[in-house]
């Protein structure tokens, strides 16, 4: 779609843009040309590293204003090029979520960093206080958190956080990078409140890959290539159903609802209108006809679930009466006793705040316990925030010193080049990995614990958050294959989907304790345990259901 003039609906507009960013060969993003209709809520979407966050930064200025980069074409918001002002003079009509809510974190406390952006606008005093509290009311922060330090808050509280400060903008265009990526379902769901308000007041842009939480607010869906270009645009449920095969090619995470969508049309079954959630797919099997979608439900649920473990390895590591707590912290958990076993796949599970990931690393043995005792070796992890492990210069050399030290360098460095390749970070070997794209540090962080092999445990923190479907696709084979090779694996995840797919097991933390240990599909189908550790079923929960109803 060409943009030749302004229009009086338009909230924001890129012509003919495209970056590119210095010693690099080829544009990261475009030609693009896009508008952005008042009140659309918009979900950008594409594979990792497709140039989405390239996009929203240059409708905010930031490229070229504070990140260098070649910019061509006009990039507008309500009509007036976007260079005419200076990034930080768009705050009053652009509020901005980043993906890592540490590019962001200023304040000592959540009250400075609510009121940061505020107080750069000189607001008076009452109205920063005002805003303040609203915008924590409306994220779910309690009011007790207002002088809590940010350094001392979970992942999931600093976007909470994050997300409060970009609400007490109060700007007409609200563009959230992965809101929801390090969130539990129960915080997710204060986003999409925001979603569901007076369409005069605001206009979104997302992107997310969990999109099976926000699909059925979203009125637009914009799939940016792996050229950088727009691959295609339009209503979600038609474009889902059209171009369904188009987009799983490019490693695009559709709604689990397209999938069992396909797989009824094969049967003759699709509803009428495309579905945009399970349910509504299910309920749009015609009367008695039942038994004749038992084979696409039953086909489409195959790989979804995790098969059961079989008989339990030798123990890896166990915790007896453990007390955990983050560095520096209170203790979070009391009376904690797990064991993990060797070939086992475990998902730790529990809303943002609740202790899982001081519980991931008390496991892995990088977090000493206040009280109790853990056996075993000590675990390799990788961290919610993947640029903390990170030493090399380049991505190869990354990979290079994560290989076993015993080997030749030359053997090393073919065990690079070969990680490199299964981890599909080809093309980006002399790429400084703080270069790359969230996602793309993401999985090389998960190639380097995994490179060396030395590993018993390993302890997975988010792995999948910013990952596109085929990111997270590697990181599912990846457990396969870390469990057939007899190390055990922890992962702590808010998707809920890719816990039941990836693990036979699940351990749900809340109220400072474990609140259940068990079979993945079983606890994750108990509506009451759920809500109350703020978790939510899994999008293909109705079919699970289903299933057990009318037996496929």
């Amino acid at each position: 779609m060409t943009c030749a003039r302004p229009e009086p609906d338009a909230a924001a507009e890129w012509r003919e843009v495209a970056v590119r960013y210095p010693y690099r060969a080829a544009d990261a993003v475009g030609p693009v040309s896009l508008r952005l209709h008042r009140g659309e809520r918009v979900l950008l979407m594409g594979p990792t590293g497709s140039g989405k966050s390239t996009l929203l930064n240059a409708l905010t200025g930031i490229v070229p204003g504070i990140v260098p980069a070649r910019v061509v074409g006009d990039v507008r918001l309500d009509g007036e090029p976007v260079s005419a002002r200076p990034p930080s003079g768009w705050s009053d009509r652009v509020a901005r979520l980043f993906q890592d809510p540490e590019q962001t974190l200023c304040g000592m406390r959540v009250g400075d960093e609510i009121a940061f952006a505020l107080e750069n606008r000189a607001l008076p005093e009452d109205e920063i206080r005002r805003r303040v509290a609203a915008a924590m009311h409306r994220a779910g922060l309690a009011e007790d958190m207002l002088s809590r330090r940010t350094a001392a808050l979970s992942g999931g509280e600093r976007q909470l956080v994050a997300l409060a400060a970009a609400i007490a903008q109060d700007a007409p265009l609200f563009i959230a990078d992965e809101p929801t990526a390090h969130l539990a379902p129960a915080a997710a769901e204060r986003f999409r409140a925001l979603l569901r308000e007076d369409r005069r007041e605001r206009t979104f842009v997302v992107v997310d890959h969990r999109i099976d939480e926000l699909v059925e607010d979203i009125d637009r869906v914009v799939v940016v290539g792996r050229d950088g270009r727009v691959a295609a645009d339009g209503p979600p449920g038609p474009l889902f159903r059209s171009r369904r095969a188009d987009l799983e090619a490019l490693g695009v995470a559709l709604p689990v609802a397209a999938a069992l969508d396909a797989r009824l049309a094969g049967a003759g079954l699709a509803p009428e209108s495309p579905p945009l959630t399970v349910g509504q797919a299910l309920a749009g099997i015609p009367p008695g006809r039942e038994s004749a979608a038992a084979p696409a439900i039953r086909a489409f649920l195959d790989g979804r679930v995790a098969a059961p473990a079989g008989a339990p390895g030798a123990p890896v590591a166990r915790l007896e009466g453990g007390a955990c707590a983050p560095l520096f912290g209170p203790v979070v958990l009391r009376g904690i006793d797990l064991e993990i076993r060797v070939g086992e796949a475990v998902a730790i599970l529990g809303a943002n705040g609740a202790g899982k990931s001081t519980l991931a690393a008390s496991l892995a043995g990088l977090l000493r316990l206040k009280e109790g005792r853990r056996h075993g070796p000590t675990g390799g992890m990788a961290f919610q925030n993947p640029e903390s492990q990170f030493v090399g210069g380049s991505v190869l050399e990354e990979l290079e010193q994560a290989q076993d030290r015993a080997l030749p360098r030359d053997e090393r460095r073919a065990a690079a080049l070969r990680d490199l390749s299964a981890w599909g970070l080809d093309g980006l070997a002399g790429a400084h990995p703080f270069e790359l794209s969230q996602g793309q540090k993401r999985r090389l962080a998960l190639a380097t614990l995994s490179a060396s092999g030395r590993w018993p445990l390993l302890v997975l923190d988010e792995p999948t958050a910013g990952l596109d479907a085929a990111g997270a696709a590697m990181v599912a084979r990846a457990i396969a294959a870390f469990r057939a090779r007899g190390r055990a694996v922890a992962l702590v995840t808010h998707d809920t989907g890719f816990a039941l797919a990836a693990c036979p097991r699940a351990v749900i933390v809340g109220e400072g304790a474990i609140l259940a240990d068990g079979p993945a599909p079983r606890l994750l189908a108990d509506a009451p345990l759920l809500a109350r550790a703020g978790l939510a079923p899994p999008a293909i929960g109705p079919a699970l259901a289903w299933r057990e109803a009318v037996p496929c």
